[in-house]
């Protein structure tokens, strides 16, 4: 989906900053539990780990929940949609706890009745095998799908509509569009597929090649 998840080559957003060498895991105590909390709600919620739906949640963020609180407040932001959407916390339930606990008095919502998704993992991991042969070659020239995807998807928007060479063909895997919404794991073939910097973004980007992990869903061919 086009969220503020998707921001990869779009201007405003300043410098990248890498990370120091001497960067903690976690910075503060915090982050640890926030980390935890995230991975366990997501378990809770999906009925089991699910990746592609915890990515799914992060996306649909608006833009304090995503930027201002940091990685890890994402993250809790992230586990508490996924427990609001399976219904087992109702919307509201965690501003109105920590308003208590400041010492305010507010009315709690009332627990409401589960609605976990019924999912079930066919193995574990996201890795896969299929019975068809790879639809691309290594060396093969492929189009970025054009194409606006409502859900989630693992197609960054500034790839779409470009051309690239397949550099790897790599192990099948779980498509994140269907995964992510409980729709059936459907794997797929996955590509690494190398662009030129400034075929995406103009002759004015610093020249280097990106490779993307792109899914068989995502190619097609493209004339010499």
């Amino acid at each position: 989906m086009e969220g503020i998840a998707d921001m990869g080559g779009t201007p405003g957003w300043g410098a990248v900053h890498p990370p120091r060498h001497d960067e903690p895991v976690f910075d503060e105590p915090w982050q640890g539990r926030a980390f935890a909390l995230a991975i366990l709600s997501g378990r809770v919620a999906c009925g089991g780990a699910n990746t592609d739906a915890f990515r799914h949640a992060l996306e649909r963020l608006d833009r304090a929940a995503y930027l201002d609180d940091g990685y890890f407040g994402r993250w809790l932001n992230g586990g508490e949609l996924m427990l609001t959407d399976s219904a087992i916390l109702a919307p509201g339930a965690v501003d109105a706890r920590a308003r208590n606990l400041r010492g305010e008095h507010v009315a709690e919502p009332p627990i409401p009745e589960p609605a976990v998704p019924d999912y079930t993992p066919t193995a574990e991991g996201s890795l896969r095998s299929v019975d068809t042969a790879p639809a691309f070659a290594v060396g093969r020239r492929v189009r970025a799908r054009a194409m606006s995807v409502p859900g989630h998807t693992r197609l960054p928007g500034y790839v779409r509509g470009h051309i690239g060479i397949v550099e790897a063909v790599r192990p099948a895997s779980v498509l994140p569009d269907t995964n992510a919404h409980f729709q059936g794991e459907n794997p797929q073939h996955v590509y690494s597929v190398r662009f030129a910097s400034r075929d995406l973004w103009g002759a004015d980007a610093e020249p280097f090649a990106l490779t993307v992990e792109l899914f068989e869903s995502y190619l097609e061919t493209t004339t010499p």
